[in-house]
């Protein structure tokens, strides 16, 4: 028999929109959480290369979940969302978190072993850039051509920091210093995306009812 009462359940569109930014989501609560404490969070999470080499190895991957002001955390996380927006569908959820992790680890890696003068770092900006690399490589083998333009633009701002310093007003912006060389690790690490399978189209959902 069927029920009085409708059903309250998600609707197909609600389902997919909560599939598809349930990450960015997370992420962009954990990040707001992190920032409450405010000086203490900082001490115990942040990349502090002595306290790394002394075996607080936690730090390789807290740091990119902290920021040093309130503008720093909302220009990434509006670089976040953005991200998602282009390409978030390019991958999958599962590769997507796979590649948070190992650019995570890359980055701060990378930091440790070739910036030996650099004490202590924080922000996702290095990261974020090795996540819009991924997903537009992963968008361009989908047949997205116009993407390589999104990939261009990255490149040239890799090689404008690297040449040039941070972009004129980017640290006014961020409260601090900008550490290109964090960018350019987490972009190199986004090339992981060349490993990653691009996800499979879902198969179409049948309309028949059932009742009785």
């Amino acid at each position: 028999m069927t029920s009085p009462y409708p059903a309250t359940t998600m609707t197909s569109p609600e389902r997919h929109w909560l599939h598809q930014f349930r990450i960015p989501l997370l992420l962009s609560a954990l990040i707001v959480v992190l920032a409450l404490p405010g000086d203490s969070t900082q001490a115990l999470l942040r990349y502090d290369r002595a306290a790394i080499l002394d075996g607080q190895w936690w730090r390789l991957l807290s740091a990119h979940l902290l920021h040093l002001g309130g503008s720093h955390l909302l220009m990434n996380l509006a670089g976040l969302w953005l991200i998602w927006l282009l390409v978030g569908s390019a991958l999958s959820p599962r590769s997507w978190l796979i590649l948070l992790f190992a650019d995570a680890l890359i980055t701060t890696l990378a930091l440790l072993i070739l910036n030996p003068q650099l004490d202590w770092y924080v922000g996702l900006s290095g990261v974020l850039h090795g996540l819009l690399v991924a997903g537009a490589i992963a968008d361009i083998r989908a047949g997205h051509r116009g993407t390589w333009l999104l990939l261009g633009a990255v490149a040239c701002k890799l090689g404008w920091e690297q040449l040039a310093g941070p972009l004129p007003g980017s640290e006014a912006s961020a409260g601090g210093a900008v550490i290109v060389d964090a960018h350019l690790y987490g972009a190199l690490g986004g090339l992981l995306g060349l490993l990653l399978p691009a996800p499979q189209p879902a198969p179409p959902q049948s309309t028949s009812r059932h009742s009785r």
